[in-house]
C-alpha cells in the first residue's frame, strides 16, 4: 500500500512539472521574392512611346514648315528615349533609305503596326499571367496557414486526450484502491486523476504558474505526511517475538 502512495505523489508532481508542452513554433517562412510591378513598368514604357511619337510628329511638322533645325532637335530628343540600334538594323535602314520605294515604305509601316499590336497583346497576356500567379501564390499561402493551424489543433487535441485518459485511468485505480485498500491510498490517486484530467485547462490558463506552485506545495505536503506516517508506524510497531524473548 505504501508504494502506491509514493506513486500517487510522484504522479501528482509529474502532472505539473512534465505536462504536455506546446508544439514548437514553426520556423519563420522564407520571404517570397517581390513580384515585379508590371503596371509601373508598362506606364513607363507608355510614357516613353508617347514622347517618342510626339517628337517624331513635331519633327515631321517642322520639316513640312521648312524648319530643319527643329527637325534635327526633335529627332535628337526622340533618339534619346530609344536604345542604340544594332549594326544589322542600322545597315538595313540605310539600305532601305537609298533604294526603297514608297510602296516598300508602306509595307514596312504595315509590318511595324503588326509588331506593335503583337507586342501590346503579349504584354496584356503577361500581365494576366502575373495576376494569375499572384492569386495562386496567395491561395497557396492561405492553404498552408490553414493546414498549419489544423496540425496544431490536432496536436493539442491529442495531448488533451492523453491527459484525459490518464486522469480517467487514475480515477478508476483510485476508486478501486479506496474500496479495497482504504482511503489513505485511494484518495491521493483520485486527486491525481482529477488533476491530470484538468492539466489541459491548467496549461492554457493565465494562472498556470500559481497552480504549478500550489501543486508543488501540495506534493511536498503529501510527501512529508507520508514520511511522518511511516515514522509513526515504525515507532508504534509492536516488538517482534525475538525482541520480546531477549527482554525477558
Amino acid at each position: 500500500m505504501r508504494p502506491l502512495l509514493v506513486i500517487a505523489v510522484l504522479a501528482l508532481t509529474g502532472c505539473s512539472l512534465f505536462g504536455p508542452k506546446k508544439p514548437d513554433a514553426l520556423p519563420a517562412a522564407i520571404p517570397a521574392a517581390k513580384a515585379p510591378d508590371l503596371s509601373a513598368v508598362g506606364s513607363t514604357l507608355d510614357v516613353i512611346d508617347s514622347r517618342v511619337a510626339a517628337a517624331v510628329t513635331v519633327a515631321r511638322e517642322a520639316n513640312t514648315a521648312g524648319k530643319p533645325a527643329v527637325v534635327e532637335s526633335e529627332l535628337s530628343v526622340a533618339s534619346s528615349f530609344l536604345p542604340s540600334p544594332t549594326e544589322g538594323d542600322l545597315a538595313y535602314a540605310r539600305q532601305r533609305s537609298e533604294k526603297a520605294t514608297p510602296a516598300e515604305y508602306e509595307k514596312q509601316r504595315a509590318k511595324a503596326a503588326e509588331k506593335q499590336k503583337a507586342a501590346e497583346q503579349a504584354w496584356q497576356t503577361l500581365e494576366a499571367q502575373v495576376a494569375a500567379s499572384k492569386a495562386a501564390l496567395a491561395a497557396r499561402d492561405k492553404r498552408i496557414e490553414e493546414l498549419t493551424a489544423e496540425v496544431d489543433r490536432i496536436r493539442q487535441e491529442a495531448s488533451n486526450d492523453i491527459w484525459t485518459m490518464t486522469g480517467a485511468a487514475l480515477a478508476v485505480i483510485g476508486a478501486l484502491t479506496t474500496a479495497f485498500m482504504g482511503p489513505k491510498v485511494g484518495i491521493p490517486l483520485l486527486l491525481c486523476g482529477g488533476f491530470c484530467g484538468a492539466v489541459p485547462f491548467i496549461i492554457d490558463s493565465e494562472y498556470f504558474e500559481y497552480i504549478a506552485a500550489g501543486t508543488m506545495i501540495v506534493s511536498a505536503g503529501l510527501g512529508l505526511w507520508w514520511l511522518a506516517d511511516k515514522v509513526r508506524d515504525s515507532v508504534n510497531e509492536p516488538p517482534s517475538n525475538d525482541e520480546a524473548s531477549k527482554k525477558e
